[in-house]
């Protein structure tokens, strides 16, 4: 396996192929120095613990192994991945490449390279441009299929997989906000979560859920949680646990599988293109009020016309538009009442020429502001403050905005490319540091449900969780905080600071890196489940070429530890679609199988596994070292 990168991403999902799948390794990243490609010894754990941090300095403690059935790891040091770099880091011999870069350009040009290198390789591009990424998979899938027009097993499992660390870990931050929990799956439109449920002896009633997925550790109950921390007690979670575990594990809480439903307030789309756009919207207070009592002043010089010249009311009314409008003859040698009714009428048509003014200088005002960005209405509560409209930020607006959450966007920076997403979506928006005053309370942090700061900085993060606490002590916060030792001291102090609040601490490369892995391995991911500081990974198997599943009932398929098959795909295999977590009609998937079902090879299903258990499904390693 080969990571190409630069930054946090490329070192966890080196450890992570290493540590979890037992792969051989090899990491290029750039070189510190003008050193063009220098490699490092592996007992050099110097530069290595600087790479690749506390999880996975491990990875150059032990001699490189060969790629032949072994694991280990080596370093490669390259200021990009040109031709010779690939070439010396093996990727004619290699089973998957992914390319990580941070800018979409190398990762193109590098992808390109790698297939005419090896077509049979299996790529695993990060890109930030979805449609520029669908592009580029179909190309490099026809290459390669033109290329080795014969592949044979190994070249049948060639792909290219385009991924973005923003869209992995969207859906999870989104979720935050909705249910307190990053642990979501997004499939067949359905959004699913893990959550957590007291030991069956503590006498609260709850929901089963879908079914069983872990027992958690017997320190869960930590004060300060176990989720922040590498360190969960003696006994650790213990994932996919059969009936008879289940039954013995009275004491220990559990993580069941449930779908996601959002029952608070929803924020409509409020454009002012549409047909049902509120007069309020076009016309403001004050004008409305003028309106209506010009309209008031009329209706009673029609009803004093009418009394006092005894005309019929139809008529005494049209009298009134017309001295209103001036467009009538003067009332000469008329009664005085008459006469006075008509300068009335003029008076009052000389107040309505301004207010029509008004009302026509406001409507075309607000049509040509339609494209600016909204302000939060006064009476908004409930909702979301989003802080950051990067590239995660926009993601996480796009997901919270599918589930019809309003949200609050606070930006600094006008230009950055999430603005113009608000601006199209309609998202109430302030523009404004946060770290200045004022600038939280006009997003109504006062009266918001949970504060999603995903800004690059982990000190604004920080500091506006702070102050958005001193305003709200019980406001949900969840903040992007790169480094994890940061992230857990933060985390646990929060909480034990604010017990009855809820507190989270997110890195997105930690929520990116399995699925990344994932698909490295060959199958699409469609999530990562976090159970304390291990990982549930959800993914869409065919059923056919897997002994473990074909011909087996669903009970029978079953693998404690390992896997559990959670759905099947209902629908044809000429309809089905590729990538089930990003489909938006549910109803193709059977979330409650009958265990007795016998698995077929035309099936496609959806199993819940930890990372060793699919790591043995797809024959990556001996099934003895499953252990997990």
């Amino acid at each position: 396996m080969i990571v190409s990168g630069d930054d946090a991403l490329a070192h966890r999902l080196a450890g992570e192929l290493r540590d979890v799948y037992g792969e051989f390794v090899v990491l290029v990243v750039p070189p510190e120095t003008g050193a063009a490609a220098t490699r490092i010894p592996a007992g050099g754990l110097t530069r290595a613990s600087a790479l690749f941090g506390r999880v996975s300095s491990a990875m150059l403690r032990t001699p490189a192994a060969g790629p032949e059935g072994q694991h280990g790891a080596r370093l490669l040091e390259a200021r990009e991945p040109t031709d010779a770099a690939l070439v010396e880091a093996g990727v004619e011999r290699a089973a998957a490449l992914a390319l990580v870069h941070r800018d979409d350009e190398t990762n193109i040009r590098a992808a390109l390279v790698a297939r005419r290198l090896n077509p049979r390789v299996r790529l695993v591009i990060r890109l930030y441009n979805r449609k520029l990424g669908q592009y580029l998979q179909e190309l490099l899938d026809q290459a390669a299929a033109l290329t080795t027009p014969d592949p044979g097993p190994a070249g049948a499992e060639s792909s290219t997989t385009v991924l973005s660390d923003a869209d992995t870990a969207a859906p999870a931050l989104a979720a935050t906000a909705l249910a307190g929990t990053s642990k979501v799956v997004h499939a067949d439109g359905v959004l699913l979560r893990a959550g957590q449920r007291p030991p069956p002896g503590s006498g609260e009633v709850t929901d089963p859920g879908l079914c069983t997925l872990a027992l958690l550790s017997s320190t869960t109950n930590d004060p300060a949680g176990s989720e922040g921390s590498d360190r969960s007690g003696s006994e650790g979670p213990r994932l996919l646990p059969d009936e008879r575990s289940l039954d013995e594990a009275g004491h220990r809480g559990r993580v069941v599988l449930e779908t996601v439903t959002y029952t608070g307030p929803v924020q409509s789309p409020g454009r002012l293109t549409d047909l049902g756009a509120p007069l309020g919207r076009l016309f403001s207070r004050r004008l409305r009020w003028s309106l209506a009592g010009v309209v008031a002043s009329v209706v009673a010089l029609a009803v004093a016309t009418w009394l006092t010249t005894g005309d019929d009311p139809l008529h005494a009314a049209y009298l009134t538009l017309l001295d209103i409008f001036a467009i009538d003859d003067p009332a000469v040698g008329a009664p005085v009442s008459r006469q006075v009714l008509q300068l009335l009428s003029g008076l009052t048509g000389l107040l309505l020429l301004p207010v029509l003014i008004a009302a026509v200088l406001e409507g075309l005002g607000t049509f040509r502001n339609a494209s600016a960005l909204s302000r939060p209405p006064r009476g908004l509560s409930g909702h979301v403050v989003l802080l950051g409209m990067g590239k995660i930020g926009a993601r996480v607006l796009v997901r919270l905005r599918e589930l019809n959450i309003p949200v609050v966007c606070v930006e600094a920076d006008p230009a950055a490319r999430g603005i113009a997403l608000a601006r199209r979506l309609r998202v109430p928006t302030v523009i404004g540091d946060v770290t200045q005053e004022g600038i939280l309370e006009s997003a109504r942090i006062h009266r918001a449900h949970a504060l999603l700061a995903l800004t690059s900085s982990d000190t604004t993060n920080l500091e506006a969780a702070l102050y958005a606490r001193s305003v709200k002590p019980d406001l949900r916060v969840v903040m992007r905080l790169y480094d994890d030792d940061f992230a857990t001291a933060v985390y646990r102090t929060l909480r034990a600071a604010h017990p009855q609040a809820m507190t989270r601490s997110r890195s997105v490369s930690h929520l990116a890196a399995p699925a990344f892995a994932g698909a490295m391995m060959g199958r699409q991911i469609l999530g990562a489940i976090p159970v304390e500081r291990k990982v549930l990974l959800f993914a869409a198997v065919d059923v056919a070429g897997h002994g473990q599943l074909v011909g087996r009932t669903v009970e029978e398929a079953f693998r404690e530890g390992a896997w559990r098959i959670l759905a099947l795909d209902t629908s044809s295999p000429a309809d089905r679609v590729p990538d089930l977590g990003a489909t938006r009609r549910p109803g193709d998937l059977v979330w409650r199988i009958p265990p007795n079902y016998v698995l077929r090879p035309e099936d496609r299903v959806v199993l819940a596994a930890t990372r060793r258990g699919l790591a043995e499904l797809l024959g990556r390693r001996p099934s003895s070292r499953v252990t997990r």
